[in-house]
């Protein structure tokens, strides 16, 4: 089996649903990504938002044992 890129990155994506959904948890997220990026895991998605956070883009901060609240850091104009 050959693998693709995707045409929306997974990091777009979620930079994308922040900005026009505003702050959300990780499990609210990960459910909308799942409807675009069939086979992407919830592993796949904690990196992703490790990478974004560590870039400064989003904010990732935890409400209560097991749940997390990310947010962009600047929304866009």
């Amino acid at each position: 089996m050959m693998k693709t890129w995707k045409s929306h990155p997974l990091y777009t994506q979620i930079k994308e649903l922040l900005e026009r959904k505003g702050p959300m948890t990780d499990a609210d997220l990960f459910d909308l990504v799942k409807g675009t990026h069939e086979g992407v895991g919830f592993s796949e998605l904690n990196k992703t938002l490790m990478r974004m956070e560590i870039e400064g883009l989003i904010y990732v901060s935890e409400r209560t044992k097991g749940k997390r609240r990310v947010e962009l850091t600047e929304p866009s104009k």
